[in-house]
């Protein structure tokens, strides 16, 4: 079915059939009504391929996760990211292409499927380690490029973040301020990615600024290096009273690491985490968290990528934004059950 089936049908022309399913304003309201009516009624379906071949555009934007698929189906944030990214894309009418890498060695293969092929418009790019090289290159090619999170040695281009260190100062003087720990760890993300960092250096700096002791034990945001690194509190700084772990699944396996200690959760050690994603809420007990507006996050990042394209000019104070993330009070650092 063509758009010259529709044509005949409602005695016009080819060009103002066009028009009318692209809501032209040249085109009367009747007629733009009666040739959707016609295009329902015999399934029409745009021919994408030839609409990319007049306009030079495929209509279609990249996700460039460097990272396996096992990592990247297996971890909640990256579904919150395709959930913000598809809700935009889809309302755009834009195809989305999800580039992976193949295993852990080959950490290009991400970007240059999407460079080399040149069948999407633009990319946005999440959970790059901070020295990814790929990332300039990218930028650099001339693809119009959005990226999720902060990376301050490319300051042109645009991006869009979770302030992280304020969010880990916040959650690290909830320990200190209204429960009193006075002796904390932080189990960090992988510490070459850049909210890592900010988490393990905002921790840091609240235990600085009141005078608590402050560790660090690095993970990696899967439930095992949680394990792991309670293992190692519990060995290497067994007073501890306090654990803030950079994702809920690292908080969640802390907990469990705790009550195999003997020591109680909330009443001995305060344990919190970070994301908000779902799994602390049905946790025993419930985990204190941060809320990261990952889908927000995504879906502003998307917008921004399509007014890119549009050619719409991106003001110099949104270059970068930075959303703000926010405290969930429930029961593992001992604060009341919520209602």
């Amino acid at each position: 079915m063509t758009l010259r089936h529709i044509a005949e049908r409602a005695n016009l022309s080819v060009s103002a059939v066009s028009m009318a399913l692209q809501q032209h304003p040249r085109i009367s309201a009747d007629a733009r009504a009666r040739v959707q009516a016609l295009a329902r009624e015999l399934g029409y379906v745009p021919n994408t391929a030839g609409r990319a071949l007049r306009s030079q555009r495929s209509n279609a934007l990249a996700l460039i996760v460097p990272n396996t698929n096992q990592h990247v189906f297996g971890h909640a944030y990256f579904m919150h990211v395709l959930s913000g990214v598809t809700d935009v894309a889809n309302e755009r009418d834009y195809q989305l292409l999800v580039s992976t890498n193949p295993d852990e060695k080959h950490g290009k293969v991400a970007y240059e499927r999407v460079m080399r092929a040149g069948t999407v418009d633009g990319v946005i790019v999440t959970s790059a380690p901070v020295a990814d090289p790929n990332i300039a290159r990218l930028v650099d090619s001339g693809l119009p490029v959005v990226l999720l999170g902060r990376y301050d040695h490319l300051p042109l281009a645009v991006s869009v973040g979770v302030d992280d260190i304020a969010a880990a100062v916040t959650m690290t003087e909830h320990l200190i301020v209204e429960h009193r720990r006075k002796s904390l760890v932080h189990i960090s993300g992988p510490l070459e990615h850049q909210s890592a960092i900010d988490r393990r250096d905002g921790f840091l700096a609240a235990c600085a600024a009141h005078g608590v002791r402050g560790e660090v034990v690095e993970g990696d945001y899967s439930e095992g290096s949680g394990a792991a690194a309670g293992h190692v509190i519990a060995v290497e700084f067994p007073d501890t009273d306090g654990v803030f772990a950079a994702n809920d699944e690292m908080a969640l396996s802390a907990m469990r690491r705790v009550a195999l200690t003997g020591r109680s959760v909330s009443g001995d050690v305060s344990v919190v985490g970070f994301d908000d994603f779902g799994l602390s809420r049905v946790t025993t007990p419930s985990i204190t968290t941060m809320h990261a507006p990952v889908e927000e996050m995504a879906r502003l990042a998307t917008r921004r990528l399509l007014d890119i394209l549009r050619g719409t000019p991106i003001a110099e104070a949104d270059t970068h934004a930075v959303l703000g993330a926010d405290l969930v009070r429930r029961e593992s650092c001992g604060c009341p059950p919520p209602l």
